[in-house]
């Protein structure tokens, strides 16, 4: 099986990958288009910045290849968020795989949430032999708004998406390649999706 973990300018690219060698899956960190579409999954992962990140995807058009893969995408934290159709975050407009907002935290709540929330109302085989209220480790200051396409819930102040799905696209804000063994479960959900 050919996994392939989208390259831009955005971190955790190497982390997924060793995570992915833990369940015993071998993937490749590319930004080659040819590579991306020819490969059986895909994961979308990112830490960083939305709109700079979206300038990068655009100027070396990964924007739309994205947007037109027909195999099972995985999009991790900021790579979730940005296959939204919107961010706060510099004011971007994103991928619109998800038609929703991505909206930064406000409240009494510390910002960014950094560390351990669980996750509910599961509804996909990603999360077969997950738990309802199972722990996930998290780390970001915007959310995605609850929609249609919501698989999963966490509250932090207020409830929204902890992850999505649509047709062939998963996301999740969590990172399950920080989130020991039940992270690695979801992993291992994905790639035999």
């Amino acid at each position: 099986m050919k996994v392939a973990i989208v390259k831009y300018n955005s971190g955790n690219s190497c982390s997924v990958s060793f995570a992915l060698e833990r369940i015993g899956v071998s993937a490749f960190i590319t930004s080659d288009i040819h590579e991306i579409q020819t490969a059986d999954k895909v994961i979308f992962p990112g830490v960083g910045e939305a709109s700079s990140a979206m300038n990068f995807l655009r100027e070396n058009k990964l924007d739309k290849m994205i947007v037109d893969l027909k195999q099972p995408v995985l999009g991790i934290c900021l790579g979730m968020q940005l296959m939204c159709e919107s961010s706060e975050e510099g004011n971007s407009k994103c991928l619109g795989i998800f038609n929703q907002k991505v909206l930064k935290f406000s409240g009494d709540n510390k910002v960014p949430q950094i560390g351990w929330n669980n996750i509910s109302n599961l509804n996909s085989a990603l999360f077969k032999n997950i738990d309802e209220m199972e722990y996930m480790y998290f780390v970001h200051g915007y959310y995605a708004e609850k929609s249609v396409n919501t698989i999963a819930n966490t509250s932090y102040g207020l409830e929204y998406s902890s992850a999505l799905q649509k047709d062939n696209f998963y996301g999740v804000q969590f990172h399950p390649e920080k989130s020991g063994m039940k992270g690695q479960q979801i992993l291992k959900n994905f790639i035999e999706l």
